[in-house]
């Protein structure tokens, strides 16, 4: 199909926007994901400004990658799942957003994670990258466990496992706990064998900081390290809990996703593993879902 074609047929715009980076898929009815784009952070608790701006980034250079890059963006109904928008203050601010689309309809990154992960079908899913949080989408209706961002939560995540790490290293500097491998590794990562060194440089940083010394316990943890199999095994136990709290709720699939997914799958009890199935989609095309599902529901009206 041309491009004068495609500009006559309504195309749908799925973003998927995170606290690092913004993905867009360009939506075409008859021939799917005709153009991606990808910009920077999007989670509007981290600034309201710049999440809006790269989300139209991300959008532009979708339509440009898909030879559309003249074609206005008044023309394209977004869907849209972010991060942080299960916040009030924040899902209130972007919904007042006078955006140049012809439609914007909103959601939280969860849901269309979920969305893609199940093609669309009911089901859980539990992320384990940077944070750690389950979703559960039945019937209709979501529901979110955890999530309750770092450090007040967020078990099981790679921030956490760094946090534990640093502190259970910088114990064990002050003769308070066991000798760990941890220690070692951890001087690598810093380029220092002094202990306030580490701190001097963490200090202050954000989850994704933390997240960089998640590798650390598993490093460990793999040469026999008892201090850092001990973390591991508390992490993973959390993870657990949150599968079968989901699977209690009558989640009929569950996926794992984020990175730190492929590390923890082989710690994770095997009631659990067998019960994981792989994401048939990315979240942006989740996010379609979503916007084909608004439309459907306006139509209908």
């Amino acid at each position: 199909m041309n491009n004068k074609n495609k500009e006559m047929q309504p195309m749908i715009l799925g973003i998927d926007g995170g606290g690092s980076k913004c993905r867009a898929v360009l939506f075409h009815p008859e021939e799917g994901v005709i153009g991606t784009g990808l910009s920077g952070a999007a989670n509007p608790v981290n600034g309201l400004a710049v999440a809006q701006a790269s989300i139209i980034e991300a959008c532009e250079l979708a339509l440009q990658d898909a030879g559309l890059g003249h074609q206005p963006l008044s023309q394209c109904v977004v869907g849209a799942g972010l991060a942080g928008v299960n916040l009030p203050s924040c899902e209130q601010a972007m919904i007042q957003w006078q955006h140049p689309f012809a439609a914007f309809h909103l959601t939280t990154d969860l849901h269309i994670a979920c969305l893609g992960a199940h093609g669309h079908k009911d089901g859980a899913i539990m992320i384990t990258g940077t944070g750690s949080c389950g979703y559960l989408s039945l019937g209709g209706q979501g529901k979110i466990i955890g999530g309750h961002g770092f450090p007040q939560g967020d078990k099981g995540s790679g921030a956490w496992f760094g946090l534990r790490a640093i502190q259970q290293a910088l114990e064990a500097s002050d003769g308070l706990a066991a000798d760990t491998l941890m220690t070692e590794l951890l001087a690598q990562h810093f380029g220092s064998s002094d202990p306030m060194a580490w701190v001097e440089q963490i200090a202050g940083q954000r989850s994704t900081a933390y997240a960089k010394l998640a590798a650390v316990v598993f490093q460990a943890a793999e040469h026999g390290d008892a201090v850092a199999q001990a973390t591991l095994s508390e992490g993973t136990a959390y993870i657990d809990q949150l599968a079968q709290q989901l699977l209690n709720l009558g989640a009929p699939r569950l996926a794992l996703l984020g990175g730190l997914g492929p590390l923890l799958i082989p710690y994770l009890a095997e009631s659990v593993q067998a019960r994981l199935h792989a994401a048939e989609a990315a979240p942006e095309v989740g996010a379609v879902y979503y916007a084909q599902d608004a439309l459907a529901s306006q139509a209908n009206q």
